[in-house]
This record gives C-alpha cells, structure tokens and sequence, in this order.
C-alpha cells in the first residue's frame, strides 16, 4: 500500500519507527565497536603494560640480587665473619633471586592470556618466541648462577680470594647477558604495546567515523520523510479548510474532493456528508430516548455537572445474567436468537424500571443496572435492586413457556433461567467515553462484586447473591439466607454473601427449616467440625432437595474431610474464577 494512503498515525508512527530503527543501528554499532574497543583497552591495560611492568623489575630484581651476593662475599671476607649478617645478605640474595622468577613468570603468564584470547588481533607468534625467550633466559640464569654461586661460596669459605674475585666476574658477565636479554625482550614488548596502543586507537576512530556516518544518514531520512508526510497531511487540510468556508457561507452544494485515505480523508468524507445529516437531526432526536435511560436524560438536563465532573457515591449495582444462554443460541438462527433476546431483554427490563433502577447497558445475554442518586435516595436503593430481583426471577416460568411459542417449537433445546449479582459500595458515577460519544454509567468495585457474584451463582446453585452491604442496607425488609464467605477474584478481603429468597413474611415452613438447618451446618463447617456440617446440610436438604448451596456445601466438606484445611484456615472460599 503506498505511503500516502495509509493513516496518519501509521505515517508518524512509521517515521518514529523507521528512526527508532536508525537509533538502534547507530547504537549497536556504537556499542559493539565500543566494546571491541573496550577489549583492546583492558587488554592493553591489563596485560601488555603489566607484562612489559613486570621484565622490567626482572632487571631491578638481577640487580639486587648481585648486590647482595657481593655483600654476601664481603661478610665472609672480614676478619672476624658476621654470620648473623651474612644470613640477612643471604635472605637477600634468595628473595631477589625468587622475586626474578615470579616477575619472569608473571609476564608470561599475561603474555598467553594475550595469545589465547581471541576477541584481540595479536601477533601472537611474536608472543609466543617472547614468551619462549623469557623462558630460556630464565632458566639459564638460573642454571649458571647455581653453579657459580654454590663454586663462590666455597672459594670464600677456603680464602681463595684471587677464584672468588674470578668467579664474581664470570657471574656479572652472566648477569649481564640475562639482563640484556630481557632488555630486548622488553624491546619487543614495548613494541607489542606500541601496536596495540595503535590497534585500539584505529577502532576507536573507526567507531567514531561509522556513528558520525549513520547518525548522519538517520537525520537526512528522518528528515525526508517527515517533510513529505507533513506535505501529505498539509494539502488535505488545506482543501477541507476551504470546504469549511464554503459551508459557513451557506454554499452547501460543493463537495470536499477525498484525495487520500488517512483520518483527514475520512474526515473529509464525513464533512461530505454532513449536510445530509442535517436534515436528519430531528429524527435522531425523538429515536434518543429508545437508546438511554430516559432517567439519566432527565437527571443529566437537571444536573448537568453531574455528567462533567463525575462524583463519588454509594450506588447499588446489579448484574443479571441468563443461564444455559451459550448453548442455546448455537442452535438458533441469528434472526430466531435476536427475537428470543429481545423479548427477554424486555421481560427482564421491566422490574428494574418499575423499581426505579437505571438500566446501564446489555452485553450479550446480561443486563447491568444500578440504583441510586441522584435517581432515588440511598436508604431506598438495595431494596429495590433486591424487590427487582425476586419480580425478575417470579418472571422465569413464564419466560420459559413463552420462548417455545416464539420460536415455533415444541420445546427449548435448553432450559434457560437466571443468575443475578448485586453489590452495594462506593462507585464513580459520570458521563465516560470519547468526544464523538458517552455513556453515563458507574465503575468501582462495587461494580466488580456485583458481576463476580452473579458468576457466583454456578458455584451455589443460586439465582440471586449480594453482598455484605447490600444484605446489611435491606435487613429485614427481604428474607435472606448467608451461603458462605466467599473472597472473589480482583477482592483479597473475605465477605460473607447472601440469596435473597423471598419477600418478608413470605417464606414457606419447609424454606424457614432449610435456612436455620442451613446456618447450623455454616457455623459447623467454618469450626471445622465436618460431621456436623454434614449432617445439618443434609437435613436442610430433607425440607428442599434441590437446594444448590447445601448440595456445594456438602461436596465441600467431603473434599476437607478427605483433605482438612490449614489450621490457619479463615473459613472462606477464594473463587478463581470470574
């Protein structure tokens, strides 16, 4: 596709990247060369100029030791012989004669360091006969000094002073032929440390070169291309701009030409279009209240700072959910699935309108609405979210003889019913969207909770759970029941919820027996005292056999009594899934 049909932001994005690019080029190359040049440096540093260091002091060390053999010779020379300070002369004479070999035997050891690395272009033959030479001086000093030290040491001793003096000679002559190889030993060192001084200079200017080049090259690209999609965005932008003033002048029969593709081309297009979507401004207005709460239009006309700024507020929210809805519509065709929704989205719409609540949104199968201010006071919200709940559920067996009837079957492949969520708390309350739309609506965790605890509902076997807020706010207005202590996915903090079974005053015996079977064998499961929780989960299933929350109870404790939970154990249930 060519450049200039493509979005504007693929073109700057397209530029940032194609420098990004460029950047990261210059960089690594920067980085890499840096690095070699970082390796010659250590190299240089580390074991050339060390090596070169330490034949250097072999000489010092040859010195020293000849001074103390003459010293040696004069003890034993005197008249009355010192032999404590002829021992100190002859540690001497040893340590210097030791210090020569560790210092030969350093420089050697650097000096194959530098021929078996191979991230450095060494002359690692002229090394290796370096390090071959250093060995033979070596050992050859050491040869001849032992003979003629050991030969010194008797002449002295026998007062042969005219051998002794013959013999200090020969070893000055031998000292200095061992000096003078190591002198052009360190010649060729130096010479080692000169190239590779030269080596390191070399890829440091050929860094510098290569980065000047590419940071160069990324500028002028850069550059150029930024010029010809500003060019491209501009021209466009020019046209439209001249279209605008043949509107304001009330020319409306002259259309924008839509030269390119990009956001300007599409607002190009829209601006073609505009005039035509005049004349249908009326329309969209009386279709508008079909499409949002006519609530939330009134509140937001009244305060429409509310919209703005958004406020925090206790809210109750409720999401409600139609069960076996997945499997259902596979069997359904998109025009049979759009009449089954519709017809429950209207059924279940009209408890929550009756009650005062304010239907948010539809996503898929489910409905969220919320109660609260400024749409109804706050002491009222949690019971009407609960009343709605309980009419919604009274709709089910109607709901579930009517959709064969509408889709001309005998029956549903699958029995359909509901699950419903609702959670009290502080929530934000405001207009969120874009620009071009907004939708008033809530978020929090309030709003969390409640879609967890409608999801909740496949554990317990339950149509309607809420919260600990809402449960507390409705008291004794509903019949309620406490199933258990759950902790939800995105809520660390264990609460307790509960089913909304009924309205007050209106709960069968055999339902009140259940309830009080049900919180005895609660209160025996969280003490851990297992049998009895089994027992009394299994009585309250004596007064209503199908009672989901008994039969998940009982599941559960013959799943702790195969396996006990910790002794730190808190009683409640992390449900991970949402």
């Amino acid at each position: 596709m060519p450049l200039f049909n493509q979005s504007i932001r693929r073109k700057i994005v397209g530029i940032a990247l194609g420098l990004i690019v460029l950047m990261l080029i210059t960089s690594i190359l920067s980085m890499v060369m840096s690095s070699q040049v970082g390796v010659l440096l250590d190299e240089l540093t580390n074991r050339y100029i060390p090596a070169y260091g330490d034949l250097a002091r072999a000489n010092i060390r040859s010195l020293e030791r000849s001074v103390a053999l003459r010293r040696m010779v004069m003890m034993k020379m005197q008249d009355s012989s010192d032999e404590e300070a002829y021992a100190a002369r002859l540690k001497e004479f040893e340590e210097a004669d030791r210090k020569i070999e560790e210092e030969t035997s350093r420089a050697q050891k650097l000096i194959n360091a530098i021929i078996e690395d191979p991230r450095t272009p060494s002359d690692n033959a002229t090394l290796a006969r370096i390090d071959t030479r250093i060995e033979t001086a070596v050992t050859e000093l050491r040869r001849d000094m032992s003979e003629d030290h050991a030969r010194l040491l008797k002449q002295v001793d026998g007062k042969q002073m005219a051998d002794a003096r013959a013999t200090l000679e020969h070893i000055d002559t031998t000292r200095d032929l061992f000096n003078r190889r190591i002198d052009a030993i360190r010649a060729d060192m130096l010479k080692q440390v000169f190239a590779s001084t030269s080596t390191v200079i070399g890829h440091q200017r050929q860094a510098i070169i290569i980065s000047g080049i590419v940071t160069l090259l990324a500028a002028v690209v850069g550059f150029a291309f930024a010029l010809l999609v500003s060019s491209g965005i501009t021209r466009p932008v020019r046209l439209l701009l001249a279209g605008a003033r043949e509107v304001e002048a009330g020319r409306f029969d002259k259309s924008i030409t839509v030269s390119t593709q990009d956001e300007i081309g599409e607002l190009a297009a829209a601006f073609n279009r505009m005039v035509e979507q005049l004349r249908h401004n009326e329309r969209i207005r009386e279709t508008f209240g079909r499409y949002i709460d006519p609530k939330i239009v009134q509140g937001l006309i009244d305060r429409p700072e509310v919209a703005m700024d958004g406020q925090r507020r206790v809210m109750t929210i409720m999401f409600c959910d139609m069960s076996g809805f997945t499997a259902m519509s596979e069997g359904m065709t998109p025009r049979g699935l759009v009449k089954v929704m519709n017809h429950y989205f209207t059924v279940m719409s009209v408890p929550i309108r009756n009650n005062r609540g304010v239907i948010d949104k539809y996503i898929g199968d489910a409905v969220m609405s919320y109660w609260g201010p400024p749409f109804i006071e706050e002491d009222e919200q949690a019971l009407l979210a609960g009343l709605s709940a309980i009419e919604m559920a009274d709709q089910v067996p109607a709901l579930q003889k009517q959709l064969p009837d509408l889709l001309g079957i005998r029956a549903m492949p699958v029995p359909c019913d509901l699950r419903i969520g609702i959670a009290t708390g502080e929530v934000l309350t405001g207009s969120i969207g874009s620009e071009l739309m907004m939708s008033f609506t809530v978020m929090g965790d309030a709003v969390n909770l409640a879609s967890r605890l409608e999801a909740a509902n496949k554990v317990y076997g339950t149509r309607i759970l809420i919260s600990q807020a809402t449960a507390e706010a409705i008291g004794s207005r509903l019949e309620l029941r406490e199933i258990d202590r759950v902790a939800v996915v995105g809520q660390g903090t264990p609460q307790p919820v509960f089913e909304v079974m009924g309205r007050a005053g209106a709960l069968a015996p055999q339902q009140e027996s259940l309830r009080a079977h049900y919180a005895a064998g609660l209160a025996a499961y969280r003490a851990c005292r297992f049998g009895d929780a089994r027992a009394a989960f299994n009585a309250a299933l004596d007064n209503l056999p199908g009672d989901g929350p008994s039969r998940a109870m009982l599941a559960r404790v013959a799943q702790f009594e195969a396996s006990p939970p910790a002794a730190d154990w808190d009683g409640a249930w992390r449900l991970d899934g949402k």
